[in-house]
């Protein structure tokens, strides 16, 4: 597991918006989409059967996702960003509620239209990505570098359900404290709503903030005290800090 690798997780997990390219018999096309990603990072995407790049992919499943990052002055090359390359398909309906949960703790606005019957949820599964830091600044990464560590993934995700209804339930002074002081967020009764190995997400209402580990993590522990440290800035009000 590589830094670049979690490096362009936390990118991608950040994301709300992004670029799907597919193509139509070899004619390019690109739309804007708004991902999540599963624990094990797969990107996932709300897709109507009616859209154009849904038809695509039935088609032709090889694709490509576009996601940046905010720059660091006028010029728009400074953004970090990530190409993954990959292959996409609907989602089991066995699979499709948990992983649908999760992507609406993301876009929590898109309860309004997720259960329509033209709309389902898809799955890419990364084949390799080409991560941008910043301008002049490129690295190729392998699929295997590019995901995090299966036994991380299955300890967080084992504890996930419990770490989040014990911080909403029992820390929810802290909670508020990471998604206003540290997050930059309104303040309001903040809610933890997701959590995995690269961070974890934050909720008021429909405006949702990303707090990003310092180091990929591989236990619950190592949450809680990622989520300690978070509280503790965000008290101190360190808004953007490195947690």
């Amino acid at each position: 597991m590589s830094d670049e690798g979690f490096a362009a997780r936390c990118l991608a997990r950040a994301a709300g918006s992004a670029v799907l390219a597919t193509q139509a018999e070899g004619q390019p096309f690109a739309s804007l989409v708004t991902p999540a990603c599963s624990p094990g990072f797969e990107p996932l995407l709300l897709l109507s059967s009616l859209s154009e790049h849904t038809r695509q992919l039935r088609a032709e499943p090889r694709c490509a996702l576009l996601v940046t990052g905010p720059a660091e002055g006028a010029n728009p090359q400074t953004a970090p960003r990530l190409t993954l390359t990959g292959i996409a398909a609907e989602v089991p309906a066995a699979e499709a509620t948990a992983l649908k949960a999760r992507w609406l703790a993301k876009h929590p606005y898109a309860a309004l239209y997720a259960d329509f019957g033209d709309f389902a949820l898809w799955r890419i599964t990364p084949g390799g990505a080409l991560l941008v830091g910043g301008f002049a600044r490129a690295v190729r990464i392998r699929q295997a570098d590019l995901r995090p560590d299966p036994a991380a993934v299955a300890a967080i995700e084992g504890a996930a359900e419990s770490i989040i209804e014990h911080m909403n339930s029992d820390h929810a002074a802290a909670v508020a404290a990471i998604g206003a002081g540290l997050l930059g967020g309104p303040t309001g009764p903040w809610r933890m709503v997701g959590v995995d190995t690269d961070g974890a997400d934050f909720g008021l209402g429909e405006v949702v903030r990303r707090l990003a580990w310092a180091q990929s993590a591989s236990s619950a522990e190592a949450v809680r005290v990622g989520l300690i440290e978070a509280a503790r800035a965000g008290r101190a009000g360190q808004v953007g800090a490195k947690i």
